[in-house]
């Protein structure tokens, strides 16, 4: 049976004068036809940073994820760079000792993550690093930010150490800082801080969409902080039902100054990544965060899940969503296989 086209220029065609599977039939054509492309310089590459030498840690609960001292930090930048991944975003496992309940570590010029940073700016490498800006990895209670006697969390009085902190990381050669505390108006603390320190080209990078989610497990791990934890982020963090805050939240980081923003988690959030990029012009970036990757590597690692295609699929859905780029523990992977 052949289906007439009807009549009226204004409807499109049907079959079969229109076959949608003619673009699909070769490689060549879905190639040229593809709608969302992804290459190295798109991805980001969390690496967690440890004390000593020649020290590289296998993380239990993120399978092929190991927390490397600033010698071997130095070899997977030169990796990196040589990949084209255009930046590492670091995280410390900051020992038991150095942590307290007001974080001051965070604002040591020689803690794990400033070491990590100058390590790179020394060897004169060509890639961007991000630091991540909240007290979590310094703190003896697991919290992103300071806390009352009576276990509050305290806003205004964090905003200062948070200050501190990003110029203590743009000092040590950070180019991006990355708030992720959820306080109100920190960015605005940071551009500020920033400013009169001099350091007018270090960019923010804003988790300005970050939920309370049980997806976060496996990186807690990876800097220490899961064990410490009292209590949850439900007062700072966002609840996961929620959409439309996020918007305001995008919008009151941009105004205060952030050059980018960041959704967090990512798979699970990529509408609210399309209703970002929907709303506002300006770069957006997803966390392909630790319990999204760790379930789709053991997936992989028992065969379940096809670990090319669906690493390749997933972070091809982020830039298909919106994002300019995606933090991805699977960065190193999805390059070697990008560059062929």
């Amino acid at each position: 049976m052949t289906l007439r086209v009807p009549s009226s220029s204004s409807a499109a065609p049907a079959f079969p004068a229109l076959r949608l599977r003619r673009p699909r039939a070769s490689n060549w054509s879905r190639r040229l036809h593809a709608e969302t492309v992804l290459t190295p310089a798109d991805l980001i590459w969390p690496v967690f940073i440890t004390e000593g030498e020649n020290v590289r840690e296998p993380i239990k609960t993120m399978p092929g994820v190991d927390r490397l001292s600033t010698d071997l930090l130095l070899e997977a930048a030169r990796e990196a760079v040589d990949l084209g991944i255009p930046a590492l975003a670091l995280f410390p496992n900051t020992p038991g000792d150095r942590r307290t309940e007001d974080g001051r570590e965070a604002v040591n010029p020689d803690n794990l993550m400033c070491r990590g940073s100058r390590a790179i700016r020394d060897a004169g490498l060509d890639i961007g690093i991000l630091t991540d800006v909240a007290l979590d990895p310094y703190t003896d209670h697991g919290h992103d930010g300071l806390m009352s006697p009576d276990h509050r969390i305290l806003n205004d009085e964090t905003l200062e150490v948070l200050a501190a902190q990003a110029v203590n990381q743009a000092r040590a050669g950070a180019d991006i800082v990355a708030p992720s505390d959820m306080m109100d108006g920190r960015v605005a603390a940071i551009r500020t801080a920033l400013e009169s320190e001099g350091f007018r080209d270090v960019q923010i990078m804003s988790y300005a969409a970050k939920y309370a989610s049980a997806f976060y497990g496996p990186f807690r791990d990876a800097v220490g902080s899961g064990g410490r934890l009292t209590g949850d982020k439900k007062t700072y963090q966002m609840d996961p039902a929620n959409a439309k805050e996020a918007l305001r939240e995008v919008a009151l980081d941009i105004a205060e100054g952030a050059d980018s923003v960041m959704v967090k988690p990512g798979l699970a959030y990529l509408d609210i990544v399309a209703n970002v990029h929907a709303a506002f012009n300006v770069p957006i970036f997803a966390y392909q965060v630790s319990g999204e990757y760790a379930m789709m590597r053991m997936a992989m690692d028992a065969g379940i899940l096809d670990a090319e295609r669906g690493m390749m699929e997933v972070l091809t859905a982020f830039k298909r969503a919106g994002c300019s780029g995606v933090l991805t523990y699977f960065a190193r992977d999805a390059a070697r296989l990008l560059n062929g």
